[in-house]
């Protein structure tokens, strides 16, 4: 089992805590996070940039002239892309559609392995608890100056209850804050440090047991 050490809002050591290898120690594998990276990235994507065709110009849809006898080149209407004020060819358009789709187990184990990479680097922080008099912004900024992660870009992860400690930390740059259930690759590895209490941790375990129940029966095959 990995092990990582517990630390309290003062950065000192409380404990030590396990870790299942079959959730929080997988291999790395870097073809299934950028897969799975440029899919979500890609689904946030909005197409902005439009430019019109002929059939959303304004203008008539008469013939300028009749087809023969008046010496210039045929024209059908004002609004082809020949004309000035015309519509335009081959433009980019809002109707284009960036969305790729991956299977949740592909996105479940991708976070399991951007985790299991965050813990080997020792950059997989674990509270023991937020545990604080006053939710105060300076008071969350000593804390991250203790654990020495102070400046870094980092994504805090939250247990249902602990949301609204992100008050604490929402006005300190390099921060994101993200539900642990909801945790995803992006948050991941757009950042440097995934700090964690240890009731998200538990969160987390209880998201990917299906995946651990799969390396057990697996493992006694």
């Amino acid at each position: 089992m990995s092990k990582v050490t517990v630390k309290n809002i003062a950065g000192a050591d409380v404990k030590e805590l396990s870790l299942k290898d079959s959730l929080f120690g997988l291999p790395a594998n870097d073809v299934l996070l950028h897969q799975v990276y440029v899919a979500l990235t890609a689904n946030k994507r909005i197409a902005i940039a439009h430019t019109k065709d002929r059939g959303e110009r304004a203008g008539s849809g008469i013939k300028p002239w009749r087809q023969k006898g008046t010496g210039r080149a045929r024209a059908g209407a004002t609004r082809s892309p020949l004309w000035r004020k015309g519509g335009v060819t081959f433009g980019p358009t809002k109707e284009r559609n960036f969305s790729k789709n991956t299977t949740s187990k592909m996105r479940q184990k991708a976070v399991m392995i951007a985790l299991s990479e965050k813990i080997r680097g020792g950059k997989f922080v674990v509270l023991d608890a937020l545990s604080y008099t006053d939710k105060k912004t300076k008071m969350f900024a000593e804390t991250l100056r203790a654990l020495g992660v102070a400046g870094k870009s980092l994504t805090l992860g939250l247990a249902g209850d602990e949301l609204s400690f992100s008050l604490m930390s929402r006005n300190i740059p390099k921060i994101e804050h993200a539900l642990a259930e909801n945790l995803n690759v992006v948050q991941l590895l757009d950042h440097e440090y995934i700090i964690l209490t240890e009731a998200g941790v538990q969160v987390l375990e209880k998201r990917f047991a299906a995946w651990d129940t799969l390396a057990t029966t697996t493992t006694k095959k």
